[in-house]
C-alpha cells in the first residue's frame, strides 16, 4: 500500500488539474444547458467550484504548510457556498449539499494530514495517508460528477432529509 500511495504522490499535481478541468466541464456543461432556464444554481455552484480550483492551481505546495493552506482554501469556498445559500440559492440543486459534505471532508483530512506532518513532524506512510490519497480524489470527482448529472447517487441528500425529519419529530 505505501508504493501504491508514493505512486499517487508522484503525479499528484495531475491529479489536481485533472479534476479542476471536471470542474471547469462541469461549468460549461450547466452553463449551456441553462441558457434557456431560469434556475441558474447549478451554474453559479458550478463557477464557485471551478473558481476554487483553479486559484489553488496557482498554490506552491512545497512551502511551508500547504495541507492548512489547502484547508483554508475549503474552508474559503464552504463559506462562499453558503454565502450563496443565503443570498442567491432559490432552489437548492443536490451538488449543494455534496459540496458541503464533500469539502468538510477534504477539509479535514488537509488539517489532519498538516497536524501530522507539520505539528507532530510524521513523515512515515500510515493508514491516515492513504485514507487522504483515495478519499481526496474520490471525493472530488464525486463532486464534479453530482453537478454535472444532478442526481443524489449516494442518497446523501435522502439521508439528510430524512435525518431532519426524525429529529424534529423526536422534539415534538
Amino acid at each position: 500500500m505505501e508504493g501504491l500511495f508514493w505512486q499517487l504522490n508522484s503525479i499528484n499535481e495531475y491529479f489536481g488539474i485533472l479534476i479542476t478541468w471536471l470542474f471547469v466541464f462541469a461549468f460549461l456543461f450547466t452553463l449551456s444547458i441553462a441558457i434557456n432556464k431560469q434556475d441558474k444554481s447549478r451554474v453559479h455552484l458550478c463557477f464557485i467550484m471551478m473558481a476554487s480550483y483553479t486559484s489553488s492551481l496557482f498554490m506552491d505546495i512545497t512551502t511551508a504548510a500547504p495541507h492548512l493552506k489547502l484547508f483554508i482554501f475549503d474552508v474559503l469556498t464552504i463559506s462562499a457556498i453558503l454565502m450563496w445559500r443565503i443570498f442567491l440559492g432559490r432552489k437548492i440543486p443536490y451538488g449543494f449539499y455534496y459540496l458541503i459534505v464533500g469539502l468538510c471532508i477534504n477539509a479535514s483530512l488537509f488539517m489532519g494530514m498538516y497536524i501530522d506532518n507539520t505539528l507532530y513532524g510524521n513523515w512515515d506512510f500510515w493508514w491516515l495517508w492513504m485514507l487522504y490519497g483515495f478519499f481526496m480524489l474520490v471525493i472530488d470527482i464525486t463532486m464534479a460528477l453530482i453537478l454535472i448529472i444532478n442526481k443524489d447517487l449516494l442518497k446523501l441528500v435522502w439521508l439528510i432529509k430524512k435525518l431532519k425529519t426524525s429529529s424534529i419529530s423526536k422534539l415534538n
